[in-house]
């Protein structure tokens, strides 16, 4: 049964924001270490942060357990208003029958396709937030500071200053790359997901609507978007936290073209797939979580919408 339209972005973005609270953490310690040795040579910068678990006991160390959970608030609304655009665009597009091909069968193209069309949608609603986040996590003890530290107290302080200093379009800086992130991640996520979850229920291995359909298909989800995403999830991060001119432009990217020319120049191909450990820890179960939460409010909704797909569920357990 297809719930309508306002309802799949409500029960998109409530799902994320559930996982992000468990992998807020994990964010912070990515942002951190992609951040770490901006355009510089291996070996010409200081290491603070070695690897995802080096880096949690240093930041907690050094700027306090709560500190692993900077940026938590805007990471909430962007999560809400990106993923719940995202998802809900997307699981519009299925109830339509816009990821079947014209045979009415499930279309690996098409939910591709779709994925993309719903991630650049989301990334634009939730832009603001990512670089309001991005430079709440990235602020730290100088100590073990790694790119520009932007002087923001929280995130209402964040949103005030940055309007008032470049106005509306200020709030959009780094749209570009969030975009680019966003679409090829929700590409690979969300088709990824989608086909996975279609081939594990027609080999009936699990019971109709089993939550473990949903986990084993959201597992191989998170795998492939750390791999494909992971590139553009660095060069959004730079192209957020950097310093900006009296003009409001970046001051060392001029955009994503750019910022990828610059990073490839400087660090190499191992530049682009910094943090890439914390990544895929902070994505496989950020992925996991929120497809999980997303199903299992889909299911909830429409059994309340409809009882007697309650008393069915009952019979066939």
């Amino acid at each position: 049964m297809a719930t309508n339209g306002a309802v799949e972005f409500l029960l998109g973005g409530l799902a994320t924001c559930g996982a992000s609270f468990f992998t807020n953490p994990l964010e912070v310690v990515k942002t951190r270490m992609q951040l770490q040795g901006e355009l510089r040579a291996h070996g010409e910068y200081a290491v603070h942060y070695r690897n995802a678990f080096h880096a949690f006991v240093t930041i907690a160390r050094n700027d306090g357990i709560l500190a692993l959970q900077s940026g938590l608030v805007p990471a909430f609304w962007y999560q809400f208003f990106m993923n719940g655009t995202r998802l809900g665009t997307f699981q519009v597009q299925v109830n339509l029958g816009l990821t079947k091909d014209s045979s009415g069968n499930h279309s690996f193209v098409r939910s591709v396709a779709a994925g993309a069309f719903s991630g650049c949608m989301g990334a634009v609603v939730g832009s603001p937030f990512y670089m309001v986040k991005t430079q709440l996590q990235s602020k730290a003890n100088t100590e073990i500071a790694v790119g520009h530290q932007h002087p923001h107290e929280s995130m209402s302080h964040a949103l005030r200053t940055i309007f008032k200093d470049h106005g509306v379009l200020g709030l959009w800086r780094g749209v570009s790359g969030a975009v680019a992130r966003v679409t090829v991640g929700s590409a690979s996520q969300l088709s990824t997901f989608s086909t996975s979850k279609h081939f594990i229920e027609s080999t009936k291995i699990f019971k109709p609507n089993s939550v473990l359909t949903t986990f084993a298909a959201s597992m191989v989800g998170g795998l492939v978007v750390t791999v494909f995403m992971t590139p553009f999830d660095v060069v959004s991060t730079r192209l957020y936290n950097q310093p900006v001119n009296s003009f409001g432009r970046g001051a060392v990217y001029s955009g994503v073209f750019n910022c990828f020319w610059k990073i490839f120049r400087s660090e190499g191909l191992w530049g682009f797939y910094k943090g890439w450990g914390a990544s895929y820890l902070r994505l496989g179960p950020h992925t996991t979580l929120g497809l999980v939460f997303w199903d299992e409010l889909r299911k909830l909704y429409n059994t309340w919408k409809n009882p007697l797909l309650a008393t069915k569920s009952k019979q066939d357990v």
